[in-house]
């Protein structure tokens, strides 16, 4: 509790900086780009399209809401991607800020993290389009999107406390990740039937991923199904668990951090 007190005190105190580095990071982001932040848009409509010509002979061709559930996977797992990663590399990018001023440290994978959620939230606007134009419209479970959209969030931030620890003492951290992360997506059933997994007895790998769990009660509330409630339970657990860890893990080391950076 004392830890959870001190995040929300320096929070409210250096909250202007973090609102500073966000801004940072999303212009970051696209400075090298001609079309700027419309990436955002472009980048999962032309992924859902590859995705969805290589991959609906698997799932129906008959199904035209196939683009939806490939791109309502897609977006969900590319933040978590993206916001691990980048909360793993923000304490050694910052390097020679964090020698030189003092500010609390949570602050630098905190704020990647929140910039790659806010581009994220700006990319499901391509979702609502596609849904529209192929039929699927909103129903009353719809708002029941926000339960796994906020259960992402602080997984991704809980893991991303973690990532950034270990990455200061341990530097190949970055290297294995990347491959976690490919496991993940492949066991997220982004662009296939989890039905057709299960029946060959690896079901239990796609059950146990608290990304998936995510995913699928996304894909529930947008289909106008209701939320599956031990996806809820579990991914819920899940993101209690690592943002509590996250949290202690990176208090306790974080003094140790400018001795390795």
């Amino acid at each position: 509790m004392k830890v959870l007190s001190n995040v929300i005190k320096n929070f409210k105190k250096f909250r202007f900086l973090m609102f500073e580095l966000v801004k940072k990071d999303i212009k970051l982001k696209y400075r090298r780009s001609y079309l700027g932040i419309l990436w955002t848009l472009l980048e999962p409509l032309l992924t859902m399209i590859v995705l969805t010509i290589v991959f609906s002979g698997f799932y129906g061709k008959s199904d035209r809401a196939f683009p939806i559930y490939v791109l309502s996977g897609r977006l969900l797992y590319s933040f978590f991607s993206s916001g691990t990663k980048a909360a793993c590399k923000s304490i050694r990018s910052n390097a020679s800020i964090i020698k030189k001023v003092y500010v609390p440290k949570y602050i630098y994978p905190f704020s990647t993290i929140i910039a790659n959620y806010l581009i994220f939230l700006v990319s499901l606007s391509v979702l609502v389009i596609v849904s529209l134009v192929l039929g699927v419209y909103p129903t009353r479970h719809i708002f029941a999107a926000l339960i796994p959209l906020v259960t992402l969030l602080f997984m991704t931030i809980g893991m991303g406390m973690v990532l950034a620890t270990m990455a200061v003492f341990f530097r190949d951290l970055e290297y294995l990740w990347e491959v976690m992360l490919m496991l993940i997506m492949y066991s997220s059933a982004i662009f296939y039937n989890p039905a057709k997994v299960i029946k060959h007895g690896y079901g239990w790998i796609i059950k146990y991923n608290p990304v998936y769990a995510c995913i699928a009660n996304f894909r529930n509330a947008i289909y106008g199904s209701p939320i599956d409630k031990w996806s809820l339970f579990y991914s819920v657990g899940i993101a209690v668990l690592s943002v509590f860890v996250g949290l202690v893990v990176f208090y306790k080391k974080q003094d140790k951090f400018i001795l390795n950076i």
